[in-house]
């Protein structure tokens, strides 16, 4: 999932003495206020279509019907994983060129403890009960299984995203060899996951994500300074802009309702170019007072993506199980509603009273990171003075930083 946080320069120190304990807070909002608007809609509008395939998808596979939502999922299937990558890639130019140890604590770590961490708890619920009186040994192969072979859910973004951001650094000095190499992987994906079957299915599917998805996720590493331009000028042209995206998206319908969409030669285009209107639409909402939903959505995404299966499926439960309401797209609607509004839900909840943390925020033990190292850089990215000249003051003590879920 792409951080809203775009590269600020530091020119300019603050001049509030040190020590003073607003500087902190003063060197927070700046930090925040570099935020890109248009990306926290993105991933918001990117997020809210996630929830909204795996509700209306389980609704429909649970009723045995298709319901009118269903016909916006298939609509919005060309582009909705694509951009989610492109975002991901949207600021490694940020991040790229940093020392090995400090990429991996950022990236492979980072994700990796939500990975690990939701892997678990998912497989507690979900293999859980069907485990209990089992040996030890098969629950502990069964849930290793999980975490290197078939993760849990749609917990496979993460697995291949940590991936991507470690190919990325092995190929920073050959940025565009890997986008050709991504770009083939993408064309032939079809026939290695055919050809990867033979390692077993869910292994497969791991193995044809990444082929399929790679190409997007450096698109949007590449291509970020023009993507950047590309938003400027849709704010610059709305009108023009406007007509273009009523264009695209009546073609795009066109294509998926063709069965066309899932040409491989077909699908990386679409993509790519479903993925700048998602973009143009998110420049769109973030000059509208009333989006600030979505934006809210993208800024906590990962909290979203990792906790919103276990309000759909209860609602999913609750809904098809009583008689008052039938409608299946209308019941898809409010799964969708609730699996996005729980896990903000429990985000406020969590935040209010300080407990549970963990679930959204990498604690500051799980790092390689020497934690003085990650207070100093801290400091620097905020244009904090050095500890040395605040320790008279007894300035708020700072705790080392968790990476922004891209």
């Amino acid at each position: 999932m792409a951080t809203g946080n775009r590269p600020a320069p530091n020119r300019n120190r603050d001049r509030t003495p040190a020590g003073f304990p607003g500087r902190v807070k003063d060197a927070q909002m700046r930090a925040k206020s570099t935020r890109v608007d248009w990306v926290d809609h993105a991933k918001g509008l990117c997020i809210i279509m996630v929830v909204m395939m795996h509700s209306t998808l389980g609704v429909e596979k649970a009723a045995e019907t298709q319901g009118w939502l269903g016909a916006v999922v298939a609509w919005a299937q060309p582009f909705r994983m694509p951009d989610f990558f492109l975002l991901s890639g949207l600021f490694m130019s940020a991040v790229i060129g940093r020392d090995w140890r400090f990429y991996l604590d950022r990236k492979l770590v980072h994700f990796g403890y939500f990975y690990v961490l939701w892997n678990t708890i998912q497989f507690a619920l979900k293999s859980g009960p069907g485990l209990v009186g089992e040996p030890l040994s098969k629950i502990a192969c069964e849930y290793l299984y999980t975490l290197a072979i078939a993760p849990i859910g749609i917990l496979w973004f993460l697995y291949v995203l940590a991936l991507f951001f470690v190919v990325a650094k092995l190929f920073a000095r050959a940025p565009w060899l890997l986008f050709a190499i991504a770009a083939a992987l993408h064309l032939g994906h079809d026939r290695l996951y055919d050809a990867a079957l033979a390692l077993g299915e869910d292994a497969a599917v791991l193995i044809g994500e990444f082929a399929n998805r790679l190409v997007f996720f450096v698109a949007g590493w590449l291509g970020a300074p023009a993507i950047f331009r590309f938003a400027d000028r849709v704010r610059a042209h709305k009108p023009a802009s406007l007509a273009l995206l009523l264009a695209w998206a009546i073609a795009n319908g066109a294509l998926v309702e063709l069965g066309w969409s899932h040409l491989t030669i077909v699908s990386l285009p679409l993509g790519l170019i479903g993925a700048l209107a998602v973009v143009a639409v998110a420049v769109f909402l973030s000059d509208l007072p009333f989006s600030r939903f979505v934006s809210y959505c993208g800024e906590n995404s990962i909290v979203i993506f990792l906790s919103f299966f276990l309000p759909m499926v209860a609602l999913r439960s609750t809904l098809l199980w009583q008689d008052s309401l039938t409608d299946i797209g209308t019941i898809s609607a409010l799964v969708t509603i609730g699996g996005v509004l729980w896990p903000l839900g429990l985000l406020y909840v969590i935040n209010r009273f300080g407990h549970g943390r963990f679930l959204f925020e990498r604690p500051a033990f799980v790092t390689i990171m020497d934690l003085g190292e990650i207070d100093r850089r801290r400091r620097e990215a905020l244009n904090l003075p050095p500890v040395a000249d605040v320790a008279e003051a007894n300035p708020p003590v700072l705790r080392a930083p968790h990476c922004p879920a891209e």
